[in-house]
């Protein structure tokens, strides 16, 4: 199958301080890939720079043959790339609908937002709550709807299980396994929860001071004692 991100040779630094060294990577339509690694690995950064936020200092980053480089941040959305940082970045002032209208602002007209809410049925519930009256699992849930408004084909990710109990991590680790295999969604996930990332990934790329050091189908890294202690510590 025919990648649809393709990342060649990146190397992105701040300043004179390289983060990331020579990362490789692709993902296909329809995967989900996990990028795993210790705090300080890289690995926010590495969104980042697919989201356009850094430049990189030299190599190549493609989707579906275009280089996004040349692609003005702000337009990155219209090429099919949404990004959900950590930490949310839900707008507390705004009501849980007005938050989703921002998602597909550029979309003429605007999409429908029902499908997000058969999705995310507490967020149907909650439309007219302003953002700062959500929960944890509410504002991960409203960030990650935001996302989807945009209709993309790429979704990057990053920390979605931070501060929330397991139970609510369960439910949106499920809830992306499940739109991959309705909509043919492709995510880059970035998760500390080792265990929580690889139950749905297809494919797990290991991190390591800003270099790739391994890279294995889910279901392998999982049952590979020698590279789970390596890599993953446990």
């Amino acid at each position: 199958m025919t990648a649809l991100l393709e990342v060649e040779n990146l190397t992105v630094g701040y300043g004179a301080a390289p983060v990331l060294h020579d990362v490789n990577l692709t993902v296909e339509p329809g995967q989900i890939v996990a990028v795993l690694g210790a705090n300080g690995a890289g690995k926010s950064t590495l969104l980042r720079t697919l989201s356009g936020l850094l430049p990189p200092q030299t190599g190549s980053i493609r989707l579906d043959g275009h280089d996004l480089r040349k692609i003005k941040v702000e337009h990155l959305v219209r090429h099919g790339i949404a990004h959900v940082p950590e930490g949310r970045g839900v707008v507390t002032e705004l009501t849980v609908e007005e938050n989703l209208r921002l998602g597909g602002l550029w979309r003429k007209p605007q999409p429908s937002l029902e499908p997000i809410y058969e999705l995310f049925p507490r967020l149907a519930e909650r439309r007219r709550n302003e953002g700062h009256q959500l929960s944890g699992g509410e504002r991960q849930m409203l960030a990650i709807g935001r996302a989807l408004a945009a209709q993309p084909r790429l979704l990057l990710l990053d920390e979605p299980s931070l501060g929330l109990a397991p139970k609510i991590t369960a439910q949106i680790m499920a809830l992306l396994r499940d739109l991959r295999d309705r909509t043919g969604l492709a995510v880059l996930l970035v998760e500390q929860n080792v265990r929580s990332a690889l139950s749905i990934a297809d494919q797990g790329v290991v991190l390591s001071l800003g270099r790739i050091v391994t890279r294995h189908d889910a279901a392998t890294l999982v049952d590979d004692a020698e590279l789970r202690h390596a890599y993953l510590g446990f």
